[in-house]
C-alpha cells in the first residue's frame, strides 16, 4: 500500500486476544489482533464486545473489514450480536475473519452445529487441547482450490490447538477450508467468491502462533483493498 493511500481500518469485534506482554510466535510483534493487523498493513479499530443496541451501519462506519473474536463462553447477547454482525457483513460484502469461538458463532449464524466437547463426542479425534499446558500444535490439511489454499498454500500446515469445541455441520453457504488429520474441521469459508469470509479454529495472533499465520490477516487486508478499489466505500 503506498503512502498516499488512506490506511485501511479493520474493526475488532470481541476481545483482542493479547495476554500481558506476550509476543506473537514468530517474535516479530506483540501477541494480539491489534498488533498483527498493524503488521499486516492496516489500522486496528477496537469495536467492543457488544453492539449496545446500536445499528451495525453506525458501528461499522468507516470500517473496511472485521475480525470477529469472542470469549470461550459468550453471553447470549454477545452471541446474538456476533451472528447479526456476520449477517450484516454478508449483506454488505464486508470482509470478515472469524477466529476460534468467532468461527463457532459464524457457523451458527448459517445453521451450522458444533461438537461441544470433542474428547467426549468424538473420542477417536486427536488431542486438540491439553489444559493447563498451552502451545499444543498439530497439522491441518488445507483443502485444494480453497481460499485457505490461496492464503497458506496446498498441503499440510502446523497450527496451534487449544479448543474443546469444533464445527460438526458446516453452515449453509460455507465449505471446509481445512481439516485436522483426524477429520475435525479447522477452517470454513464462504462459497461465494465475492465475499471474503474465513473462519479458523486456531489462534493466529497468539503467542503460540507461527509466522505463517499472518497470511490470514494479509488476506483480509488485501480483500479490503480490492473492495475499496472496486468502488465500495467503507461501511456506512
Amino acid at each position: 500500500m503506498s503512502a498516499t493511500q488512506p490506511s485501511l481500518r479493520i474493526g475488532i469485534f470481541g476481545p483482542d486476544g493479547a495476554a500481558g506482554d506476550e509476543r506473537h510466535g514468530c517474535g516479530l510483534w506483540a501477541a494480539g489482533y491489534r498488533s498483527v493487523i498493524t503488521a499486516a498493513g492496516a489500522s486496528p479499530v477496537p469495536l467492543g464486545e457488544s453492539s449496545r443496541g446500536r445499528p451495525w451501519g453506525d458501528i461499522l462506519e468507516g470500517i473496511d473489514g472485521v475480525v470477529l473474536s469472542a470469549a470461550e463462553a459468550p453471553t447470549p447477547k454477545q452471541a446474538a450480536d456476533a451472528e447479526a454482525l456476520c449477517r450484516w457483513c454478508d449483506k454488505h460484502g464486508l470482509p470478515l475473519l472469524a477466529i476460534d469461538t468467532g468461527l463457532h458463532l459464524l457457523n451458527a449464524a448459517y445453521g451450522g452445529t458444533l461438537f461441544a466437547d470433542l474428547p467426549r463426542e468424538l473420542p477417536e479425534a486427536l488431542q486438540h487441547r491439553h489444559p493447563p499446558e498451552k502451545g499444543l500444535r498439530h497439522a491441518i490439511a488445507v483443502t485444494p482450490g480453497s481460499r485457505m489454499a490461496d492464503l497458506y498454500g496446498d498441503g499440510e500446515v502446523i497450527v496451534n490447538s487449544e479448543h474443546r469445541k469444533a464445527v460438526q455441520k458446516v453452515g449453509r453457504g460455507f465449505r471446509v477450508g481445512a481439516r485436522a488429520l483426524d477429520g475435525v474441521v479447522e477452517a470454513i469459508e464462504a462459497e461465494r467468491d465475492a465475499w471474503f469470509c474465513v473462519g479458523v479454529q486456531w489462534q493466529p495472533a497468539s503467542a503460540t502462533a507461527s509466522g505463517l499465520d499472518i497470511q490470514l490477516f494479509r488476506g483480509l487486508v488485501e480483500a479490503c483493498q480490492r473492495r475499496v478499489e472496486g468502488g465500495v466505500c467503507a461501511a456506512a
